[in-house]
């Protein structure tokens, strides 16, 4: 009987070793494969067809996001249609006597014509490309900055001095400084994270770079685009992991910076008031007048708007209608439903953005997480402000409405933009297929 028991026990002994000696084997070529597939740390397998990033549903994985695509294009159709709709009557203003009723038509589509063509072109270089160049591009964009409020060089409309004549569009620096400080911002941070605990190594340098860019554009004047600029640095890095303590800091530097400016603005103190009373007889007829005119637009659209091509406010009465004041038409010729459905779209649009971000940074792609959530912040912040404005929550204030106001250069850099986050996401869908970056 005991020796019955103790083969019992050698063979219960074999069996655990040979199991034992199966694992390493089994571990062994796991590791393998995940090394010859361009596998990480941990041995799981990166081939999948779904991902989960910070509690989303699973991420399908197709060549390219059809879906962000398709919202950019629905974006992009539908302020088509609302800027011809808001400038087929201008030619009856004398201002605008010697344009035809298609010309502003025909400058958007061919503004977004060449953002299509420059877009597909920075859709071809990987993001390695631009995270080295991101320094550059922000010297151009500086550089750029200072040659347009030269005389000669900046051409000066409406007492403003921000366009800089290329023959083919007017080119506004401004809009190229939103995207080179995101890529900037996202460069530095990455450079800098070991040093991201310490204020005068990690923020004071971003603070300096800022500070310089924020008086070129107040130089312009270009308050509302200094404000998109600081929104987009900041954001980049509190999401970059700078310390708390030194965030909040520097946002209350910024606000003071903010307050100053307008203290010591006659006429952006007249714009606070104005705001604050538009129906007053004191201001609706002077700082007022487009904000009071913005809201009879949405008064008049309800719920189902006016009809298509129906606004009375374009007639001259709403100035700026096809750029900072857009919005307002579709209020009026759409009512609440369009309004609500360019709500969500942006909503949407903006989410995904960071979404893809997130999804990089997960993939350790820190530049390119990072500079798609800046440019999700710019996408997000600057239509809140336009909306904002429009419907009389927030002070008039010069944002156009990406994507869909009429304006050539803030075209271009809006869908080239789009097209960085679209090639992050080809590229992190790539990683997850089993590819490289």
């Amino acid at each position: 009987m005991a020796a019955a028991a103790g083969r019992f026990r050698f063979a219960l002994q074999a069996l655990r070793g040979g199991f034992a000696a199966l694992g390493r084997k089994l571990g062994a070529g796991r590791a393998t494969l995940a090394a010859g597939f361009g596998g990480r740390a941990g041995g799981s397998l990166p081939v999948r067809d779904q991902v989960h990033i910070g509690g989303d549903r699973p991420v399908r994985l197709f060549a390219f996001d059809q879906l962000l695509v398709a919202v950019v294009l629905a974006l992009l159709l539908l302020g088509v249609v609302m800027v011809y709709s808001a400038t087929v009557a201008l030619p009856d203003n004398p201002k605008f006597a010697r344009y035809t009723p298609t010309f502003f038509l025909g400058r958007h589509l061919f503004s977004i014509g060449i953002g299509v063509a420059v877009a597909l072109a920075a859709l071809q270089m990987p993001i390695k490309f631009w995270e080295k160049a991101a320094p550059w591009i922000f010297v151009v964009a500086l550089v750029l900055l200072v040659a347009v409020l030269i005389p000669g060089i900046g051409k000066v409309v409406n007492n403003s001095r921000r366009w800089i004549p290329l023959g083919v569009m007017n080119f506004q620096p401004s809009e190229l400084a939103k995207l080179a400080m995101a890529m900037y911002a996202a460069s530095y941070m990455v450079r800098k994270m070991e040093l991201k605990e310490d204020f005068v190594k990690a923020v004071w340098p971003m603070a300096v770079a800022l500070g310089f860019t924020g008086a070129l554009l107040l130089r312009q004047p270009d308050m509302g685009a200094f404000m998109v600029v600081a929104v987009i640095s900041m954001g980049i890095l509190f999401l970059g992991g700078v310390n708390g303590r030194m965030f909040l800091l520097s946002c209350a530097v910024l606000v003071c910076t903010f307050v100053m400016v307008i203290v010591l603005s006659p006429e952006k103190r007249e714009r606070i008031f104005a705001y604050l009373e538009p129906w007053d007889p004191a201001y609706a007829q002077g700082k007022a007048y487009q904000l009071t005119h913005s809201l009879i637009a949405f008064g008049r659209g309800e719920i189902f708007g006016q009809g298509l091509g129906d606004s009375v406010e374009k007639l001259h009465y709403l100035p700026e209608a096809h750029t900072d004041f857009l919005l307002a038409v579709i209020g009026e010729e759409l009512g609440f439903v369009g309004v609500a459905t360019v709500i969500v779209l942006f909503f949407w649009l903006t989410r995904r953005i960071f979404v893809i971000g997130r999804q990089a940074v997960a993939l350790d792609r820190v530049f390119a997480g990072l500079m798609v959530q800046g440019i999700g912040v710019w996408f997000g912040f600057q239509a809140f402000i336009n909306m904002g404005v429009n419907l009389g929550v927030l002070p008039t204030k010069g944002l156009t409405l990406p994507l869909m106001s009429y304006g050539g250069s803030a075209i271009l850099m809006n869908l080239v933009a789009l097209a960085l986050v679209l090639r992050v996401d080809i590229e992190s869908r790539a990683m997850m297929r089993g590819g490289s970056s």
